[in-house]
């Protein structure tokens, strides 16, 4: 009987999810706003990327075809720094729309963040926080990175190692002068948890901005191009793995090396697993872009037989349509072939956005340490 309850999950996991156009149309601009300056729109049906030509506006509006679902965005001038902003250049919190049916948004603009320079966002990452190299070379995809470390607190008064933590999108995990849409928070969070829980080195790695996608995806995409995930996750392994466990005192065994992401993040972390399950103990796989790579299905059954360790899936029901029951199939098919010991979590509250993330990753780190 077990083929064809796997069979049952992947016509779940693959179905094909009702699609709506939205037209957002610009019908008002700041008077400072030039008129040859191109104006972008991102969010969750894009990962976010600021300057994506294919969503750029034409004649101030521009038609997306999306998922039934919530809807979250912003309008940019192509840059994280030149995104929409409030009355005297304040942050404002992404739009939102719940997409039932095709959607008109008229939406006026009433500053753009860089109008404001003295706006600048204050660092809240801690004094445990270090940029450890602003330019961290990646040979297997030929790029530098910056690449954050978090030493505990009794890092530098003991002689002790610890498990060390990867994730991803390194410009949300710690400060909000760096993130798009707010950080995580997981210095506080550790600062808190580790002397009850166990102390934890975290690695975080910027993402590529235009290649995010690309990096974080193990498969060839139709819209977005080729896969890079393969190349990407061999660097955390063979590259950075390596010096992190050289230069500090980072625990070499597999039960105490994690990785953990969300959205694309979470993606990549369940295939580190996949792919490198002697080398990775636990993932965090946070609201996890499974639609993106329907590929995923071929050859999971045999890569999930050899993965051991711990998986935290998470998922809010305010996200996608298609999030939770994607992210459920695969939990069900994994837990049918894996010997992992795994969770699913669903919020009903939840959303795809860093607070979302941010208020769950205690409760991860506390399921992570048991």
């Amino acid at each position: 009987m077990r083929p064809i309850f796997f069979l049952s999950f992947i016509f779940l996991f693959f179905s094909v999810q009702a699609q709506q156009s939205v037209t957002i149309r610009v019908t008002g601009l700041p008077a400072y706003h030039t008129a040859n300056s191109t104006v972008f729109v991102a969010g969750n049906f894009n990962n976010w990327n600021p300057g994506q030509q294919r969503y750029a506006l034409q004649n101030g509006a521009i038609t997306l075809i999306v998922p039934r679902g919530v809807l979250e965005y912003k309008l940019t001038r192509g840059g994280w720094d030149k995104v929409e902003a409030g009355k005297n250049g304040t942050q404002i919190e992404n739009r939102r729309v719940q997409v039932d049916s095709d959607t008109v948004i008229n939406i006026a603009i009433e500053h753009w963040a860089d109008h404001f320079p003295s706006m600048s966002k204050t660092s809240s990452a801690n004094s445990n926080v270090r940029v450890m190299d602003t330019a961290f070379y990646m040979p297997q995809l030929g790029r530098h990175r910056r690449v954050w470390v978090y030493l505990p607190n009794s890092y530098g008064s003991s002689n002790k190692k610890y498990p060390v933590l990867y994730m991803h999108d390194g410009q949300n995990v710690f400060d909000a002068a760096t993130s798009f849409s707010g950080e995580w928070g997981v210095d506080e969070a550790l600062d808190t948890l580790g002397p009850e829980l166990g102390e934890t080195i975290v690695v975080a790695i910027d993402n590529g901005g235009d290649k995010r996608l690309n990096e974080y995806s193990p498969y060839d995409m139709e819209k977005y191009g080729k896969g890079e995930g393969d190349a990407y996750v061999d660097f955390i392994v063979k590259t950075l793995k390596p010096y992190i466990e050289k230069n500090f005192r980072a625990k070499k065994c597999r039960k105490h090396r994690f990785i953990a992401g969300s959205s694309m993040g979470g993606l990549i972390s369940f295939y580190a697993m996949l792919k490198y399950p002697k080398t990775f103990g636990a993932a965090g796989v946070f609201s996890p872009a499974f639609w993106i790579v329907p590929q995923l299905k071929e050859g999971l059954e045999e890569k999930a037989r050899k993965v051991k360790g711990k998986i935290y899936f998470f998922a809010g029901k305010q996200e996608s349509e298609s999030m939770v029951p994607d992210m459920l199939a695969v939990f069900e098919q994994m837990n049918q072939l894996s010997k992992a010991k795994m969770t699913s979590v669903i919020r009903t509250e939840g959303k795809h956005a860093e607070a979302t993330w941010r208020a769950e990753f205690p409760l991860f780190y506390k399921w992570l340490m048991e």
